[in-house]
């Protein structure tokens, strides 16, 4: 027993404090290191090169209808947009091919039906790539919309530097008063800040489709997705942790870079994207996988002895517990809120406690789950 002042603390205590200290130190770290918002919004140059919007889609005809338009508005010089079908069984080649005709800029493609891939769309966007007349590639979604008619331009801006080979825009999702779009929403935001922050330190790792750009001689001087057809997702995040490091890879994040999507309305279909997203995590570099479980360790480390804490310790371990507690919850509410306000996000308040614990919980469950085989 340790005596200070009025305080006894036990040994143990002190102990288990001396750990709660040592993960709280490291979510500070993590936080201002690669969560904490750094705008980067490059001038668009005056030479703007031609590129090639893709957009895969499997039954997405709803979709296509009401979002291609605000690509085919966007204020740049020159681009083309080649729409893909991945074997729809709806309205989407019906779609594509309005589209075809009634704009020029438009190229319609599609996958073999009875192609035997696991994940065709990866084949898809593959034959749109080879199909594409320029040099640049920018890939989107079908149910997505750009923020503003600037969007081509404020992407295309990332690529001033003629060693850059990767770019990587944020993609948001549309705000629905339910529970489910709002773990979507901050799981969004934090694994968005996430690998912006790692990038721009120079550790990029990943991207999303909805809201990423690489040149086409990138795409295929690294052979594309040649090593990854067995793996049913990655399309985006495995390729860019193959081919993007220090030095080409360049983000954009301003306001007009941004693009927003139609979010998983089921819990069903969002557990389903999700499991398919989380398994190819084994295909990562081995130094992103250690990278991404450090931060989800140090967080349950310090909710788990947190309340060991607050249940079993003394008064004085008690009070240097809560106090680290408070300490990071403001910090946490400091650091997102500065970023979601940046990124024209809704604020997040005390929700963010449940969601924090939360999110770690369903992803090892995910990770543990068989393979979703769905594209």
């Amino acid at each position: 027993m340790i005596v200070l002042g009025v305080f006894e603390i036990a040994l143990r205590d002190l102990c288990l404090a001396g750990v709660l200290l040592g993960a709280f130190i490291y979510e500070v770290y993590f936080y201002l290191r690669y969560i904490r918002f750094r705008g980067n919004n490059p001038t668009p140059s005056t030479n703007q090169p031609p590129v090639s919007i893709i957009v895969c889609a499997r039954n997405e005809g709803y979709n296509l209808q009401h979002y291609v338009q605000s690509l085919l508005t966007q204020e740049y010089p020159e681009f083309e947009i080649i729409l893909v079908n991945d074997g729809s069984e709806d309205s989407t080649q019906a779609v594509l091919d309005d589209y075809a005709v009634s704009d020029r800029r438009v190229r319609v493609t599609f996958v073999p039906r009875g192609a035997r891939l696991r994940s065709t769309k990866k084949l898809g966007l593959t034959l749109a790539a080879k199909a594409a007349r320029y040099d640049y590639l920018l890939l989107t979604d079908a149910d997505c919309r750009p923020e503003s008619t600037h969007w081509i331009a404020s992407m295309m801006a990332g690529f001033g530097k003629a060693e850059t080979e990767v770019v990587l825009g944020y993609g948001a999702y549309f705000q629905e008063p339910t529970l489910l779009n709002d773990l979507i929403r901050y799981e969004t935001l934090f694994n968005g800040l996430h690998y912006m922050g790692a990038a721009i330190t120079g550790k990029p790792y990943m991207g999303v489709g909805r809201n990423l750009a690489y040149r086409k001689e990138t795409f295929f001087g690294s052979g594309g997705f040649s090593s990854q057809m067995t793996e049913f997702a990655g399309d985006d995040d495995l390729f860019v942790n193959k081919v993007a490091k220090r030095g080409n890879t360049v983000v954009v994040n301003s306001p007009e870079s941004i693009t927003w999507s139609v979010p998983k309305t089921s819990w069903k279909a969002w557990w389903q994207q999700k499991r398919r997203h989380l398994s190819v995590s084994p295909a990562y570099k081995r130094a992103t996988k250690h990278h991404l479980v450090h931060e989800p360790i140090a967080r349950g480390v310090f909710y788990g002895l947190l309340v060991a804490i607050l249940v079993f310790g003394e008064p004085l371990s008690m009070c240097l517990a809560f106090g680290l507690f408070l300490l990071r919850l403001m910090m946490q509410l400091i650091i997102i809120n500065h970023a979601a306000r940046k990124l024209g996000q809704p604020r997040v308040g005390l929700e963010i406690l449940e969601l924090d614990i939360i999110l770690p919980l369903i992803t090892l469950v995910a990770m543990a789950g068989k393979k979703k085989k769905t594209w």
